[in-house]
């Protein structure tokens, strides 16, 4: 099957993950099983730091919601697959140096292919509600991606490739049809293809998972969807961006 970023070099970093086997030893490690970049964002995302959600009603709350969920969405699906994949041996992983680096670099890849998708939808969202701003709306959220990636900067732990990827990423949403966009999951394109490229696992493994994990990716876009749906002001979003402007 060919992906988007078919042609792209490989991640750099190829490593087995694979399961426990019967009998082997297990070292635990708890400050490793349970990562706090990852635990910081389930904080963050499910309330436990109680921070109520914030409506949807301006165009720099669009943008933290696209970065605050792509984000989410990037890390919990490349580290619950991990996790599934390595079984007992998950904590182990994060004593791995090279390990980690593969890791910190396939969560920013993941990143823009899940902030890619989540920018399509919601753009489209916002332009099948009022067609005929349409044009604001692409000017609009190519505006806010340029933000959300230049806030993000090109980190050293990503790989030479983020760059490039990056640039993808603006492409796309340069050339998108906002009318032509479906609901559900039409827009959620990148992210699926994004973790079974860029998880690092071996490839006679991945073969064996891709339909799980692509399935996995796009069932958890269904809960963010739903508070798309529930947060957003449309004509919030683009009367203030027009009173701005």
């Amino acid at each position: 099957m060919e992906h988007p970023m078919a042609g792209a070099d490989k991640p750099r970093y190829p490593r087995i993950v694979r399961r426990q086997s019967p009998g082997e030893p297990v070292r635990l490690s708890w400050s490793a099983l349970r990562p706090a970049e990852l635990w910081n964002t389930f904080r963050e995302y499910f309330g436990l730091s109680r921070r109520p959600p914030e409506p949807i009603d301006s165009p720099a709350a669009l943008a933290a919601f696209l970065d605050e969920r792509a984000s989410y969405l990037a890390q919990t699906s490349l580290y619950g697959y991990l996790r599934t994949r390595a079984g007992m041996r998950y904590p182990e992983l994060f004593d791995d140096d090279p390990f980690v680096a593969a890791i910190n670099m396939a969560k920013w890849h993941v990143w823009l292919d899940c902030l890619s998708d989540i920018a399509v939808y919601a753009g489209s969202r916002l332009a099948q509600q009022a067609p005929r701003t349409m044009p604001q709306v692409r000017q609009m959220m190519a505006e806010l991606l340029d933000g959300i990636l230049a806030k993000a900067g090109t980190p050293d732990e990503a790989g030479e490739e983020f760059a490039a990827h990056a640039e993808r990423v603006r492409r796309r949403v340069a050339r998108t049809d906002w009318l032509a966009v479906g609901p559900d999951e039409a827009a959620f394109t990148e992210s699926p293809s994004g973790l079974v490229r860029w998880a690092p696992v071996m490839d006679e493994l991945k073969e064996l998972d891709e339909a799980i994990v692509r399935n996995s990716v796009r069932f958890r876009w269904q809960e963010i969807r739903r508070d798309f749906a529930r947060l957003v002001d449309p004509e919030a979003v683009l009367g203030s961006r027009g009173e701005s402007g």
